[in-house]
């Protein structure tokens, strides 16, 4: 079994990373997992999270995600974020960006609530919650804009 596995992580704006990698921590939206050479092949759905990268030389790279899905197939993870950003790039004004989208996202669900279903809107009540974690995780203030509900 080698050693390393790709590693692809991309956005709708760009290509944030594509190395090979010792293991991959995800946000999964069932949980968090580790990704290594050998995993069993699987689709993940990510929430707003930190995904975690441990390259080959050891050295731990971190970036930020506002959820998509991850392929794992054994040899690699390709990652296809709805928006993502290596942490350092995270500003107090990237992540309000980051909350007004989800906070517009819950509002859209609760007009709807009638037609889409309440599990919907708790979905988007969990998405608001989940961002508010990663903004209070790399010391953002998810209530520093006013955000309309």
């Amino acid at each position: 079994m080698a050693d390393t596995m790709q590693f692809d992580l991309v956005s709708p704006e760009r290509s944030l990373v594509s190395v090979p990698v010792r293991e991959v921590r995800l946000p999964g939206t069932e949980g968090d997992l580790t990704a290594m050479p050998g995993h069993a092949a699987t689709i993940v759905t990510l929430r707003p999270g930190i995904v975690t990268v441990l390259a080959e030389d050891g050295q731990q790279t971190e970036f930020a995600v506002s959820g998509g899905f991850a392929e794992i197939n054994g040899e690699a993870v390709s990652l296809l974020a709805e928006r993502g950003h290596p942490r350092a790039e995270v500003t107090q004004e990237v992540f309000n960006e980051m909350m007004a989208e989800v906070h517009r996202k819950k509002k859209a669900a609760e007009q709807k609530r009638e037609s889409v279903g309440e599990e919907v809107v708790t979905a988007a009540v969990k998405l608001l919650a989940d961002m508010e974690a990663l903004g209070t995780h790399i010391g953002l203030d998810p209530n520093h804009s006013n955000f309309v509900d």
